[in-house]
């Protein structure tokens, strides 16, 4: 045979699940393994943990105390909502953690004028903590009621795979804020780490070969590890010692105020601030979060199957994960949070860098989390890493959840120009879009949506400034209107293959994945 003829091009064969998934969702790696991986996945979550309370209860009047309990809170919340969801939601091995897009809302909330009144922080931490429960708790009627009536089942029924590859592509991609430019606070710390955790991960497993696969599975903690020494030994040798307060705070490794605020042993409970206060205004934006967080953890649940080696979620499952998310949303404002629930998009790119897909692993996260929401100190120490080392992570993991959209691709058409139109179009206005609501507010101090009520305004500015929302509507839409009667379109869109995961029933894998625990599913089926 020919060099020409083994050359010769032929199109990659279409895979219903991905390949080269090493341990998959129903598959367990031993118990050492596991409770390291599971380490892993709580070490990769803690990034969200800490940057959201960060940015919020400095506004809300607290200080490193309240932040330390804020944090503690919201670690116990996402290992109950992460036991919850791998066990009656969509059964995926995603962690279910605090969302950015509630920080507009809870920042509304906090600089309210209504809250200048209390002169005393604590007191006024308090009370717009409240605020904020009551809010989240109205609004997390949305998803409960979406997903258990089965509303969010018929919307995504609509979806297919060209529809879906921009929503899964923005939900990464649209988090490049957190990823370089966090790094890019501290170069000396945050480069290094995104230089090792690549080599580790990608190019020494090539060049080093083991029995174990060590460095593909921990290379987050091998790369943090090693980083986060360097960054002690750099705050104890005085390198940061004359340098600004911001460079400080974001290089040195005991500049947190974490383990000073936090106690040595705390237990979160409910309505731990007080009685929760509810307004209108606030509870429509709180929806308008809620929403957001609905449609991105869509893709999120969708991703965390493919890299789960699952085939793809059927519409009664993405419901039910819909329903139970909601519920997750309640369960944080009854707690005292400021965010709703969403998944953790950094742990389903760590699905795909270690290719371990275990439910049992994600578990075993959540108990990590639950340990250390309630052991303060010790999980204050953990949560103290700086910040620049999560941002060089989220390079990486945040990446890999983007790739999961462009898997999607293999079931399209894409020498179709209809195809290429809706993917074009939807992806860039994803990109613009946000960047348009943004920057109107770093110009002008106000959003370009000036209706005259400042909760309508808050509420366009909280849709329209997440890019895989904005795409993600735009692509179903273009979708299901545009050349809908020409014969090639259900082609061209992948429908002809995700017709047989529309229905829980019509793939006999299904059961295999998505079933419910202890015969559950016997009493609430899917359909």
């Amino acid at each position: 045979m020919t060099v020409q003829a083994k050359d010769e091009l032929v199109p990659h064969p279409v895979k219903d699940q991905l390949p080269g998934v090493d341990i998959c969702i129903n598959s367990n790696p031993s118990w050492a393994e596991a409770v390291i991986l599971g380490f892993q996945h709580y070490l990769v979550m803690l990034g969200t943990s800490v940057i959201i309370p960060t940015i919020i209860v400095p506004q809300m009047g607290g200080g490193n105390v309240e932040k330390a309990q804020v944090i503690q809170t919201l670690l116990f919340v996402a290992g109950v909502n992460t036991l919850l969801q791998s066990w009656f939601g969509t059964r995926l091995p995603v962690v279910i953690g605090g969302s950015f897009r509630f920080i507009i809302p809870a920042v509304f909330i906090a600089l309210s004028n209504r809250y200048n009144a209390y002169l005393d922080p604590r007191e006024r931490f308090e009370q717009s903590m409240r605020s904020m429960q009551g809010a989240l708790m109205i609004a997390s009627v949305i998803p409960v009621l979406a997903g258990f009536l089965g509303i969010w089942r018929i919307v995504t029924r609509f979806l297919s795979p060209l529809s879906k590859a921009p929503l899964l592509l923005l939900v990464g991609i649209g988090l490049y804020e957190q990823g370089f430019p966090l790094l890019g606070e501290c170069v000396e710390i945050g480069l290094p780490e995104l230089v090792l955790l690549i080599l580790l991960s990608q190019f020494i497993p090539h060049v080093w070969k083991l029995k174990l696969p060590i460095f593909e599975r921990f290379a987050v903690l091998l790369s943090v590890g090693i980083v986060w020494a360097f960054a002690a030994l750099l705050t104890v040798a005085g390198a940061y010692t004359n340098r600004p307060l911001q460079t400080q705070f974001s290089c040195r490794v005991d500049r947190s105020g974490l383990v000073s605020g936090a106690s040595w042993i705390r237990f979160p409970y409910p309505l731990q601030w007080g009685i929760p206060n509810v307004d209108a205004g606030h509870v429509f934006m709180m929806m308008a979060a809620v929403f957001v967080s609905l449609v991105e953890s869509t893709g999120g649940f969708i991703a965390a199957a493919r890299y789960g080696g699952a085939t793809f979620c059927p519409a009664s499952v993405l419901s039910r994960g819909a329903g139970w998310l909601g519920l997750s949303t309640l369960i944080n404002g009854l707690w005292g949070t400021p965010s709703g629930s969403t998944v953790s998009v950094e742990n389903v790119g760590l699905l795909a860098l270690t290719r371990v897909g275990s439910r049992r692993v994600i578990q075993i996260s959540a108990v990590f989390m639950l340990f250390f929401s309630v052991i303060g100190k010790f999980g204050a120490i953990l949560a103290s890493i700086p910040l620049p080392i999560i941002g060089a992570l989220y390079c990486v993991l945040f990446a890999l959840m983007s790739a999961a959209g462009f898997d999607l691709l293999q079931f399209c058409n894409l020498n179709s120009y209809r195809t290429k139109f809706i993917l074009g179009f939807s992806i860039y206005m994803g990109l613009s879009v946000p960047q348009y609501f943004k920057g109107y507010v770093i110009t002008t101090g106000l959003g370009p949506v000036q209706s005259g009520s400042a909760t309508f305004d808050q509420i366009m500015q909280v849709i329209f400034t997440s890019p895989a929302t904005v795409a993600g509507v735009i692509a179903y839409f273009l979708d299901l209107t545009l050349a809908r009667r020409h014969p090639l379109t259900r082609k061209d869109s992948g429908r002809h293959w995700w017709a047989k995961f529309k229905y829980y029933g019509r793939d006999p894998r299904s059961e295999e994945f998505y079933s419910l625990p202890y015969g559950l599913s016997k009493y609430f089926p899917s359909v």
